[in-house]
């Protein structure tokens, strides 16, 4: 016999995977209630406002994509401002533009066209005589050569995952992107922006008429939530949910160190890297600059990366064979389950840029209306 539920859907994580899927429901007439662990709705991209400045207390978050239905999606809820992601890397002190471009390949060289530039890359991958590249220094030293590498990516990748670029796989770095041109914008995509007033802006839209209750931890208290609705939409580490039966997935984690300064301008970029090996930090945020900010302070964050344990947050996954083996067991337990929905980057055991997660949330949707014909 069926037992009616106080709700229809329960979705464990108020991310934007789980406040698309609980605001298009709801749109549907569907009674859902939404739970975090945290205190706070918006997942990774949540902002806290500091006297007018949104710091992103997870980690610099610059919306783009290619998809206009997205695009268009999310404007629905907020307007993003005209933000164009244009990091620059210090290494030993001297600056240069990401992504590698005209610019870069001038101050590292002196060249002054393409033409230089291709030749420089060439005589230097040609003297490596890498054929088969086995891990990820190989592999970069095939495409860039040793000055690109030894600046930017060996630095940054070894302090990145903590481990040397010669024990990492080459897939971690699945392509580099090289320009030669002078164009500094980091991403091709055809859209891109900063949502005005935060991302807080977007998620309280997309859960303004949803029930949500914060502080619950579903896989602490899953035997009483479980009587609460019919079909379960969970967010979370998908070996969390089964208890780790299989093993625990790897990943990296960070570490943020927020600081306010009483200057109006600590960098004069909104993300800076820092390529050298012994400086502890991968890259420093200026939250300003984000939203063409004026005020009168500034405030800065240091991101360092940091080995997973329990109790700090999964960030990266890693991807290598022997984790995407375990993660697939897990995908084929999830598979015999009714009624309970895996989506976003830890139920996937996947990194996603914030459209394709907004695209894989509305894809579920998509898939539940059908199942209701």
């Amino acid at each position: 016999m069926k037992v009616n539920k106080p709700y229809d859907y329960l979705i464990v994580g108020a991310g934007l995977f789980g406040a698309t899927f609980a605001h298009e429901m709801h749109k549907l007439g569907k009674k859902c209630l939404v739970i975090d662990q945290r205190n706070h709705i918006g997942g990774n991209t949540y902002c806290k406002n500091e006297d007018g400045i949104n710091v992103h207390q997870y980690g610099a978050h610059v919306f783009h994509t290619n998809d206009e239905k997205i695009w268009k999606y999310v404007n629905g809820f907020v307007t993003f401002n005209r933000y164009t992601n244009s990091p620059i890397a210090i290494y030993k002190n001297q600056i240069y533009n990401l992504p590698f471009n005209m610019n870069t390949f001038n101050r590292l060289w002196g060249v002054v066209t393409p033409r230089e530039a291709k030749e420089k890359i060439k005589q230097q991958v040609g003297k490596l005589a890498i054929k088969v590249p086995i891990n990820l220094e190989e592999y970069a030293l095939s495409l860039v050569g040793k000055d690109i590498y030894n600046y930017f990516i060996k630095g940054y990748s070894e302090k990145q995952w903590g481990r040397k670029a010669t024990e990492l796989p080459a897939f971690l770095i699945k392509r580099i992107p090289i320009r030669f041109n002078y164009d500094n914008n980091y991403f091709n995509d055809k859209y891109q922006g900063i949502p005005i007033g935060g991302y807080n802006m977007l998620s309280n839209a997309l859960l303004n008429e949803v029930e949500v209750k914060l502080g619950i931890n579903y896989n602490v208290n899953r035997s009483w939530l479980a009587h609460l609705a019919n079909t379960i939409v969970y967010t979370g580490p998908i070996d969390e949910f089964f208890e780790f039966k299989l093993g625990k997935l790897e990943y990296r984690s960070l570490r943020f160190e927020h600081e306010r300064l009483e200057i109006d301008n600590f960098q004069g970029n909104a993300v800076v890297n820092y390529t050298d090996l012994n400086i502890p930090y991968t890259r420093i945020i200026e939250h300003k600059h984000f939203e063409f900010g004026n005020q009168s302070h500034t405030i800065i964050t240091r991101e360092y990366p940091n080995a997973y344990q329990k109790g700090t947050e999964p960030y990266y996954p890693v991807n290598d064979r022997k984790n995407n083996s375990i993660y697939e067991s897990y995908k084929k337990m999830a598979g015999g389950l009714n009624n309970i929905i895996f989506g976003g980057r830890l139920a996937t055991y996947k990194y996603y840029n914030m459209d394709q997660v907004l695209a894989a949330a509305l894809n579920a949707v998509k898939r539940e209306k059908q199942n209701m014909l």
